[in-house]
């Protein structure tokens, strides 16, 4: 019997009609997917069914109850929690605070600390969540706020719990730790609204799935156990992608990026390594395998202890992203929200952001021209916006990627680009489009590196992957021996792989 009602449920923003008419249903106990490339409405939905937004029209009903939030608040009282992408965690307050938040367990008006930390201490071992609850969020890595995310949802026993992206940042482990979660909510009678790009994790947990294309209801399957993946992604895309990755061969130039000893406080064991003209390295590990702390000392972001990075044979000043800029290296962060797009800012404005020093003579900013470089990079790159001046928080993760992308494009004369996790939480109609990019740039001589959690993307697009562990580059794979179970088994702390650095292969 269905628990979870949408009913035409439509949404439209200045130029943009977000959701038209959508309607589905979901049963009491059931995980049911929602799937669709960015910018097809999955979050807009939610951020209805969470309260944050109103629908233009439509209802939302629960248990045969028509809903009516105005607030966050409302959708808390009904039942109904929201884990977004975006974690919704306070930093600077530690992890029992967080799940507390808003409802303090006190006596004679104070806070009561020993029942808040035990509480939360008893909740988290019960549902296999290993993080210690008197620390502070701003402590923890991504993959462990999320973790705590998730919690939050299960203290306050939610009713109906939607995910968006819950895997994004969870090592295998974390993962495995939040199906196992999801199968208790489930026999509970919680009903699970997934939101997700992954189609192994789709498949793997939900019983129906709902695919949205374009704000409308694309196809429901009832019964996710007869649907085809080729015929999902159909769904998503409006076309057919036999082959997401589309990797090519293309000439191999000289050495490029080249870098000896390379460590710092957060990465210890010097790293060597290098990337050729139109080469695209891979950097595969677990988390916590140090890949995007090596990522921060390459770029000067973090202080180096010592090594060297040079480009083209010219040295890179150390712990100085400024001086990386002007010789040719830029990097795109794994946090797209806190350390990649600025908020609150326009399109316009955070693809020029870092270029307009060019064309801004005695420090006055040219608007004509910066629109001018804008809209070239949002036409090359194809972004998705009505408009330039469109705030960049509206924009989907994938489209956000691609502005960060037309950032540093616009610098003109980039030799190597790191980019750090690509294509997180990105749908594969837009994770198709960031690789051909990422293509064109290496055809026309550009060294990138590339850093994922996601072995099958690096295996599909790289020329050549490095396999990290426990802060060190333990082996190199060329394209030709790639093999996924070797390549995973490399990267376990108890597998260290013995192959050398030299031979090319794991043995």
């Amino acid at each position: 019997m269905a628990y979870l009602d949408f009913k035409g449920i439509s949404k439209a923003y200045p130029g943009v009609q977000a959701l038209s008419d959508v309607t589905f249903s979901v049963d009491k106990g059931a995980v049911h997917g929602l799937m669709g490339e960015n910018g097809a409405g999955k979050s807009t939905l939610i951020r209805i069914l969470s309260g944050d937004q109103a629908a233009d029209s439509g209802t939302i009903a629960i248990d045969g109850h028509p809903q009516s939030f105005t607030s966050v608040s409302d959708a808390f009282k009904a039942g109904v929690v929201v884990i977004h992408q975006e974690l919704q965690l306070v930093p600077e307050l530690t992890v029992a605070e967080n799940l507390w938040l808003g409802r303090f367990p006190s006596r004679a008006g104070i806070i009561d600390r020993k029942t808040l930390i035990g509480t939360v201490g008893a909740k988290l071992r019960e549902i296999g969540i290993d993080v210690d609850p008197a620390v502070k969020v701003a402590s923890l890595s991504l993959g462990a706020r999320q973790m705590v995310e998730i919690a939050k949802a299960v203290m306050l026993e939610a009713r109906v719990i939607a995910l968006d992206e819950p895997t994004s940042s969870l090592s295998s482990r974390e993962s495995e730790i939040l199906f196992a979660l999801i199968d208790r909510l489930k026999a509970k009678g919680t009903v699970i609204l997934y939101v997700s790009h992954r189609l192994d994790e789709i498949f793997r947990i939900c019983d129906s799935l709902t695919v949205l294309r374009d704000g409308k209801v694309a196809a429901h399957h009832a019964d996710i156990a007869l649907t085809e993946r080729a015929e999902v992604i159909s769904e998503m895309v409006g076309r057919e992608i036999s082959n997401i990755w589309g990797w090519r061969q293309r000439p191999i130039g000289d050495t490029r990026l080249n870098v000896e000893g390379l460590c710092g406080a957060h990465l210890p064991n010097p790293i060597e390594f290098s990337v050729s003209q139109g080469e695209i390295v891979g950097f595969f590990g677990l988390i916590g395998a140090g890949r995007s702390e090596m990522a921060r000392l390459l770029y000067g972001a973090d202080q180096r202890r010592q090594g060297s990075v040079t480009i083209d044979g010219a040295a890179v000043k150390a712990d100085n992203p400024k001086a990386s800029i002007e010789a040719g290296m830029v990097l795109c962060p794994e946090d797209r929200k806190f350390e990649g797009i600025i908020q609150g800012r326009s399109i316009r404005e955070n693809i020029t952001v870092s270029t307009r020093r060019h064309f801004s003579p005695f420090g006055l900013i040219r608007p004509k021209k910066e629109t001018s470089v804008a809209e070239h990079y949002i036409a090359k790159l194809k972004v998705r916006t009505p408009s330039a001046n469109q705030d960049i928080v509206n924009l989907s993760g994938g489209n956000q990627q691609k502005v960060i992308l037309g950032r540093w494009l616009s610098e003109e004369g980039v030799k190597v680009l790191v980019i750090d996790e690509p294509t997180r939480g990105i749908d594969v109609g837009a994770k198709s489009e960031i690789y051909e990019i990422l293509y064109g740039l290496a055809a026309e001589g550009m060294a990138i590196v590339v850093i994922s959690s996601e072995l099958p993307e690096v295996m599909g697009i790289s020329d050549r992957i490095l396999v990290m562990c426990g802060g060190r580059i333990v082996t190199e794979v060329g394209r030709p021996d790639f093999d996924e179970r070797a390549i995973l088994a490399a990267a376990l702390p108890d597998h260290v792989s013995a192959a050398s650095h030299s031979s090319g292969t794991i043995r």
